[in-house]
């Protein structure tokens, strides 16, 4: 699809959303995919992001994440909200102290933290970046992918979506994710930076031992390839030549699979 089938496509799914769902919220991990969900967000509403955006803080995010999360907030007058499972770190359950395996880890710091959250506020509905050519159990998500009263995922029924036709109309207590970079690839994501101008995280760029994050996570859990792409062009340029997979250098992916799959289940990102 070119980028302005992709936009179109994501600003109108941002745009039903906001019509369907009252409660609505926006996940931002800070990254490049979120950050372009962002960017068409203000598009979508015209330099106005009509709903507050949700953080999930680890505590072990790389530290310029989060100066770069609360620079973006002031110029862009955001609405941030941040989630933490203080009694998670407090007791040590993290894979860094040694009490938890990587995806366990994901699952009390990430998981459970954002449901904390999102009932805290009331959320009927969270705004996701995922895209299905990222890992293999995005691949299995809908645009709007319900989950029950406890946000639990059953893959096995979701509602079809033929057509740009979309299921909106849920039983009261259904939780709503929704995710308008389904269909976008990561070369889509760089090339809409790049046509853009999207502010992005200099993590992204090589630095000067030749390496730069492709993807950005955890810093105990989370790695940087070896590159020497420095812009936008180049690392547009270098992914047409890769094939090397985008979550490479994320360590809680090559955990196992089925693991990963079962925390989706029980409501991760």
């Amino acid at each position: 699809m070119l980028l302005d089938e992709l936009e179109s496509q994501s600003i109108y799914i941002l745009r039903e959303a906001f019509n369907k769902f009252e409660r609505l919220a926006m996940l931002w991990s800070v990254g490049k995919d979120s950050t372009v969900l962002l960017w068409l967000a203000r598009k979508a509403f015209f330099g106005h992001v009509p709903f507050p955006l949700v953080h999930v803080d680890t505590s072990f995010k790389i530290p310029s994440m989060i100066e770069y999360r609360d620079q973006l907030c002031r110029e862009w007058k955001l609405q941030l909200i941040v989630g933490r499972n203080d009694e998670a770190l407090r007791s040590g359950r993290t894979f860094p102290n040694g009490k938890a395996t990587r995806v366990e880890c994901c699952g009390t710091l990430k998981k459970d933290a954002l449901k904390t959250v999102l009932l805290q506020h009331n959320f009927t509905g969270v705004i996701v970046g995922v895209r299905r050519d990222e890992e293999p159990t995005r691949a299995k998500e809908r645009y709007f992918s319900p989950r029950d009263k406890n946000m639990e995922w059953n893959l096995e029924d979701q509602p079809p979506e033929l057509w740009d036709q979309f299921k909106t109309d849920f039983e009261p207590g259904t939780h709503i994710r929704i995710h308008p970079l389904l269909h976008w690839t990561e070369l889509n994501i760089w090339e809409y930076i790049e046509r853009e101008s999207v502010p992005v995280i200099p993590l992204y760029f090589a630095n000067d031992k030749g390496e730069r994050y492709r993807s950005i996570g955890c810093h105990p859990c989370t790695f940087p390839i070896q590159s020497q792409a420095r812009t936008v062009g180049e690392i547009v340029e270098e992914l047409r030549r890769t094939r090397t997979p985008e979550r490479a250098g994320r360590a809680q992916d090559q955990e196992s699979e089925a693991a990963f799959e079962k925390l989706r289940r029980d409501g991760y990102m």
